[in-house]
């Protein structure tokens, strides 16, 4: 053969048998499962039909949604400041939120929500004034105070409030150092350097935690049929009590929960790609960096 001898190059994609075993496997298995599932008369999907659109599921469901949206709005607002304290240089603030942070994430959900409710046997009264006092502003009966759903929304929020406070702190550490000394360099007072320096670069951290967080709280809102509060998990349980249809309602019940993670998912999917819009990458969609490479090609020259 000439040294000047062109060659042919042709391409040949690479080949992976075992992950496309694997993907048929994983078919087969599927369609075994929704077969199952779905031609089981057991499963009786005609009550699950009857009811997934019933006006007492629907004012649960309803229920569950305000539960998880104040619960989650006043989490945010009381970790942050929780966060901020914990991060403060005075030992007593750092301390203190310290404190608060370790019993809330201590304590079982349910057992905050059984104290709450029956905190009226502890204290008859709750009074606002000035304390070691007798100047007294306003006085309620305990039992007024926290009914159902403001012991829900209560227990939910101080229980919240201790992962939402590890969270935001575990962001705002994430942060190079230098941006800290670059805004304390410029002369910016504490309270802006957080807001418009420090928070907006921590956010891109605290997002996925944060979000998986709100979607533990959407499920953890069930916890709170101790209270006999007719949320969507309570209402479901009052109907099978009474049709004994135990199962299509619970389907009923996850169905509606798998709706709520799955647009609380797809939020945190917009709400990254609109914090990465600025960021200098190959493209401003934050999709896991691990995910299956493209088919490696292998080149093999022929000769003519």
């Amino acid at each position: 053969m000439k040294l000047n001898e062109t060659e042919t190059l042709r391409v040949v994609p690479a080949r992976y048998p075992l992950r496309v075993l694997g993907g048929f496997i994983a078919l087969f298995v599927l369609a075994v499962v929704i077969q199952s599932v779905a031609f089981n008369p057991r499963w009786e999907w005609k009550v699950f039909t009857h009811w997934f659109f019933h006006p007492a599921i629907l004012s649960g469901l309803g229920q569950t949604l305000l539960l998880t949206l104040i619960a989650t709005v006043l989490s945010i607002v009381f970790g942050g400041l929780l966060a901020l304290a914990r991060l403060s240089p005075s030992w007593l603030l750092s301390g203190l939120a310290f404190g608060y942070i370790w019993l809330f994430r201590s304590l079982p959900l349910i057992v905050v929500l059984i104290i709450l409710y029956n905190f009226s046997y502890l204290y008859d009264t709750l009074s606002i004034g000035i304390p070691f006092t007798p100047l007294t502003f306003a006085e309620y009966q305990t039992i007024d105070v926290l009914g159902q759903f403001s012991t829900a929304v209560i227990g939910l929020t101080l229980v919240q409030s201790a992962y939402t406070a590890e969270i935001i702190r575990g962001g705002i550490l994430g942060v190079d150092q230098g941006q800290f000394e670059a805004a304390a360099a410029l002369g910016l007072p504490g309270s802006r350097r957080t807001l418009r320096i420090i928070l907006p670069q921590a956010l891109r951290s605290i997002i996925p935690t944060g979000f998986n967080e709100i979607i533990s709280l959407a499920k953890g809102t069930a916890m709170v049929y101790v209270l006999a509060m007719p949320e969507l998990f309570y209402t479901i349980q009052m109907v099978y009590n009474r049709t004994q249809q135990v199962i299509p309602l619970l389907m009923v019940a996850a169905v509606w929960y798998l709706l709520i993670t799955t647009v609380l998912s797809i939020l945190q999917h917009y709400v990254e790609r609109w914090l990465a819009r600025s960021a200098t990458r190959e493209s401003s969609s934050p999709r896991p960096r691990w995910r299956l490479r493209r088919q490696t090609a292998a080149i093999t020259p022929l000769r003519s």
